[in-house]
């Protein structure tokens, strides 16, 4: 008997180690998340599947708690999925978990609120084991500058000095309804969550808190960066080793139960 055919809408959780991949979105040629994860659930349908991210990420960065959503002509079951298609994906890359979701569910445009972790190993020498999942910083830091250049970058503003030179979105006005900076030992980590960000958002903002946190500029001049309102004004963009998407969440209506991983900590 033929199998029948159907259009169900399913969501699942990634996680990848970003080091080795050119970022989430396919390009011809390349190593990319994306395609990797489309050929896993290809090969557990038997036939090709697309999915669309919550968020797209650049190469380097990691992810603990990326979301996705595809449609699939073929019924699997949630274990299925999992799997399945972690049978034949890379060592770096794992679904987590996954569930069948209503048809309106869309992993990017249903999210409410998007949460990244940095994290930053503080020290003179590199890591040799750490070395691609964490940001190396030299520089003796100033945590607690850090913390206070935080309040001024909070709240609903036009992050256009914190955006890079091609980001397409349509508006630069973003709300951080949450930036916190904290630390033990060496590490320093930060933690930033908002509706939405903009392309490089996140590395901007650590780049300019380093910057405080380094001494070169005061705890003032993260006020001025964001009033500037210009890309320019905004220094360096912290590297994308130390970068996690840690979590994104949804409207309870859509019942998105998956179990996601608390932000990646090493100490």
């Amino acid at each position: 008997m033929a199998q029948q055919e159907l259009n169900a809408r399913y969501a699942a959780v990634v996680e990848y180690r970003g080091s080795d991949f050119k970022g989430w979105q396919s390009q011809d040629g390349e190593r990319t998340v994306q395609r990797c994860v489309e050929q896993g659930l290809s090969n557990v349908a038997g036939q090709p599947i697309s999915v669309i991210t919550a968020g797209r990420t650049d190469s380097g960065v990691h992810a603990t708690g990326q979301v996705i959503h595809f449609d699939s002509p073929v019924e699997r079951t949630d274990r299925a999925w999992v799997m399945g298609a972690n049978t034949d994906l890379p060592f770096d890359i794992r679904l987590r978990a996954a569930q069948r979701v209503s048809d309106d569910f869309h992993a990017r445009f249903k999210a409410i609120r998007r949460s990244y972790r940095y994290i930053i190993l503080n020290q003179r020498e590199a890591s040799a084991v750490y070395g691609q999942l964490v940001t190396h910083e030299y520089r003796k830091i100033n945590v607690s500058a850090m913390q206070k250049a935080t309040t001024y970058l909070t709240g609903e503003n036009d992050y256009s000095s914190f955006r890079a030179s091609g980001c397409q979105a349509r508006s630069p006005v973003r709300t951080i309804t949450k930036l916190e900076v904290a630390s033990a030992g060496p590490w320093i980590w930060i933690d930033v969550v908002a509706n939405a960000f903009l392309q490089h958002m996140v590395r901007n903002l650590v780049g300019v808190l380093l910057t405080i946190g380094a001494g070169e500029e005061p705890v003032e001049w993260a006020k001025t960066v964001l009033q500037a309102k210009d890309r320019t004004k905004g220094g360096v963009t912290g590297r994308p080793e130390g970068l996690y998407l840690a979590k994104v969440e949804y409207p309870t209506e859509f019942a998105i139960i998956m179990p996601v991983p608390k932000p990646v900590r090493f100490w």
